[in-house]
Order: C-alpha cells, then structure tokens, then sequence
C-alpha cells in the first residue's frame, strides 16, 4: 500500500479504536487541556516518564500552584517535594520554575508558535514542542516519542533507527489534517495494546497493515 494512503487508514481506524481504550495520555490531554501553562508544564514532566504516574503529579501540581506566576515565585525545595514519585523529580522542579518564569516574563503567558522559540523552555525538546504546537496552537506537527518511533517501524510507515528521522519521514508521508493526531492514537495504541514486551496483536486493528505482525505470521 502506497505509505500516504496506509498512515491515512492507520489514523482513521485508531481514531475509532483508541478512545474507548481510555490510555493514560488521554487523562494527561483531559488535565492539561488547550491551557498553554498546563500544556506546558504537562510536556515537561511527561519527558522520561509514563502518563500513570505523570498525571497525578500534574494534578497535584496545579492544586499547589494554579498560575504560573505562582509556580515562578514558589520555593524550590516545594516544588521538589510536590513532583515526588514522578523521575527526576528535582531537575524538573528547576525546569518548571524558570519555564513558568518565561512564560510570564518573556510571553506574556502565551506559548509562542515556533518549535525554535519552544525549546528554548528548560525541558522541552522536539517532541514536548511538537506537542506544544498541536495542542496549544492546533498546528499541524507530528511529535515523535518512543511510542510513536517503535510503532511506525513496527507498521512498515518508516525505517528509521531515531525519532528524529521518524518525525522526519511522517511529516513527508502524512497529509495535512492528519499529522497532529498521530502522536495522541500512536501513543494510545503502544500504551494498551501495542506493548513492548507483550502485544496483544490479535486484538489489534492494525494487524493486517502491519509488516511486523504480518511476518510473524507468514503473511
């Protein structure tokens, strides 16, 4: 199948399919929602770390500290206590405080959209940014984690051995209007169904677009 039509059927079958799986990374969208300082602070701590135990950290975060001037001007050490349980908890406390500095400071509260002006936020890389500019902006990006990474090869969509090159190769092969849902239902698919160590592949709605699946099977 020409990759253009196939990474179109692969978002619109998930698109009916995810959903109801209710993953982990809806519940992180459902607490960050279209607000650029819960968007932001969601993207940071979610960095080297599963949305089980990133989002009951945002949320206690954002009871603590509602604002971003709140969270710019609150002590370090309670910010480092209020991110425990969540990894490297202390160097995402200087992160958060000097991001929600800037945004304040330098935005004026707004996110800019341009991923060069995002990762200029401590803690936000490609793929936070990427998230940034679809969420925040509604923007046509393709943010890339080892999700969306793993499953594109595993699918056949790309061959590709880094993130940066997947981010690459999806944005030549994916049409406009379907880029910034693939970061949400490739995520939710490797977070319930797709897994790394035990995939439930006969339960999946891919199977049958799937080179990995379709060779282990001899098709």
């Amino acid at each position: 199948m020409d990759p253009t039509r196939k990474v179109v059927e692969v978002v619109r079958r998930l698109e009916r399919f995810v959903p109801a799986l209710e993953p982990p990374v809806h519940r992180m969208f459902e607490v960050q929602g279209r607000d650029h300082y819960r968007i932001l602070v969601c993207g940071i701590l979610s960095a080297r770390s599963r949305d089980e135990k990133t989002v009951p950290v945002c949320r206690r975060l954002f009871e603590r500290y509602p604002t971003p001037e709140k969270l710019a001007r609150a002590p370090l050490s309670e910010v480092e206590e209020a991110l425990k349980g969540i990894g490297l908890h202390r160097q995402k406390a200087k992160y958060l405080k000097e991001a929600a500095r800037m945004l304040v400071e330098d935005y004026g509260g707004r996110l800019p959209d341009r991923l060069e002006e995002l990762v200029k936020f401590p803690g936000v890389g490609r793929k936070v940014a990427n998230v940034i500019l679809t969420h925040a902006h509604g923007k046509d990006a393709v943010a890339v984690d080892t999700h969306v990474h793993r499953i594109s090869n595993l699918l056949g969509l790309v061959q590709t051995r880094r993130p940066e090159e997947t981010e690459r190769e999806l944005l030549k092969i994916t049409p406009d209007g379907y880029k910034r849902k693939v970061n949400y239902l490739l995520v939710g698919l490797g977070q319930t169904i797709c897994d790394p160590k035990r995939p439930k592949c006969e339960r999946c709605p891919l199977k049958d677009l799937c080179d990995f699946y379709l060779s282990s099977v001899g098709g």
